[in-house]
């Protein structure tokens, strides 16, 4: 059966993937036990030697792959055709793209993802821009009613390389908004933690003051004033909560407009100014798999830029690049600490699988060494779940 293994070479949008990830990438069908199976018996070769499932490849290399090894219940799903104008509207939101990203300017109204009576939205578009290839795949996310900039990896390893670069928050996005009055600080900070709020079923988002919120940082800097009426701010988000610049703008008692979920009936504005909501991811720039920047402007919505014109904003007042946020030393060494923790678990998921079979009997009718607990008396264990609670000195708190 020599003629049927496979060997495939390493490119370089796999240049240090795991192998059983790089498995799960190219040959989806091939289960993970098999691909341990394979390793462990030597199977799996790479330069011609022996690997393990938790072995990095660089490029270049060459994957000996033994013949068999599908598992017909694997097999990739037949994806559903799109019609005639779901790929024209999936084309007509292209910005730009390259063999790494597809850039898109996402109109309001459309769901980044699918949920619970959600059938239309731009994940379930993606295969119009590669019907036989890798699926592209989403990085981050932009709620329905919010339009802008949103970036498709095109292959594994570009949604990899950009989603390190969100998660690392090195990845700069600027918003443009209307917002409801005029802040008194013009050029301010809101550090105000985030949490869901009860009884929404984690469909809405608060301000939580208590131990259990989340950090969440904006910095907002006021454009342009109609009055006292309405401001256009420029928002830039320092962290990724889910509707961090709702709730934050909201919460400095100015709503953003027509956000009715947060803002209530304040939200709204007199007169002809569209109800849809007015916040738009304007800019995104972050570092390219290429060694590039990658600096993308996505025009204003129809309801937005009628809105600016009707009450005198020219959009030529925000086109400066602003300056990039500073954050002190020791809060951005935690930010880059909790992101370079985050992929490590990503990364460590497959090994994470296969921990328990270390536990095996390493000899015919050997079993497992039994693990014991604290004695009490003379050499009686007692049962973890009976031990006594350490006890803490007053006034320490419980640890997370």
């Amino acid at each position: 059966m020599s003629e049927n293994v496979r060997q495939f070479t390493v490119g370089a949008d796999d240049d240090g993937v795991r192998l059983d990830r790089w498995f799960k990438r190219h040959l989806p069908q091939v289960g993970f036990a098999t691909v341990s199976r394979w390793a462990r018996t030597g199977q799996i070769r790479v330069d011609g030697k022996r690997a393990d499932v938790a072995d990095r490849l660089a490029k270049g290399q060459v994957v000996r792959v033994p013949p068999g090894g599908d598992a017909p219940e694997r097999k990739a799903r037949a994806r559903k055709p799109l019609t005639e104008a779901q790929i024209a509207l999936a084309e007509s939101m292209v910005i730009t793209q390259d063999p790494a990203a597809i850039v898109l300017n996402k109109p309001p109204g459309l769901a980044t993802q699918g949920g619970s009576g959600t059938y239309e939205h731009v994940d379930g578009l993606l295969d119009a821009f590669a019907p036989d290839g890798p699926r592209p795949r989403l990085v981050h996310r932009l709620d329905k009613d919010t339009s802008g900039v949103l970036l498709i990896a095109r292959t594994p390893g570009s949604a990899a390389y950009f989603s390190r670069h969100f998660s690392g928050r090195s990845a700069r996005k600027i918003y443009w908004a209307l917002i409801v009055g005029v802040p008194s600080i013009e050029d301010g900070l809101i550090d105000l933690p985030l949490g869901k709020q009860p009884g929404s079923g984690g469909e809405k988002m608060m301000v939580d003051q208590s131990e259990h919120g989340q950090t969440a940082r904006t910095r907002y800097r006021v454009l342009d004033r109609a009055g006292n009426r309405c401001a256009w701010v420029e928002l830039q988000p320092l962290t990724g909560r889910t509707h961090q610049l709702r709730v934050h703008m909201a919460a400095i008692g100015h709503p953003i407009v027509g956000d009715g979920k947060y803002g209530g009936p304040d939200a709204f504005l007199s007169g002809s100014i569209s109800r849809k909501m007015h916040l738009h991811a304007r800019r995104l720039i972050i570092d390219h798999p290429d060694g590039s920047p990658l600096d993308v402007v996505a025009e204003l919505p129809e309801h937005f830029a009628a809105s600016m014109a009707q009450l005198g904003f020219d959009e030529e007042l925000g086109a400066e690049l602003p300056d990039p946020p500073k954050l002190d030393p020791r809060t951005a060494a935690k930010q880059a600490a909790k992101a370079h923790s985050k992929q490590l678990r990503k990364e460590n998921r497959g090994e994470r699988r296969s921990r328990g079979k270390s536990d095996a009997p390493k000899g015919p009718g050997k079993p497992p060494a039994k693990k014991r607990g604290p004695t009490k008396g003379k050499g009686s264990p007692v049962p973890a779940a009976k031990r006594p609670p350490a006890k803490r000195p007053p006034g320490k708190p419980k640890p997370r």
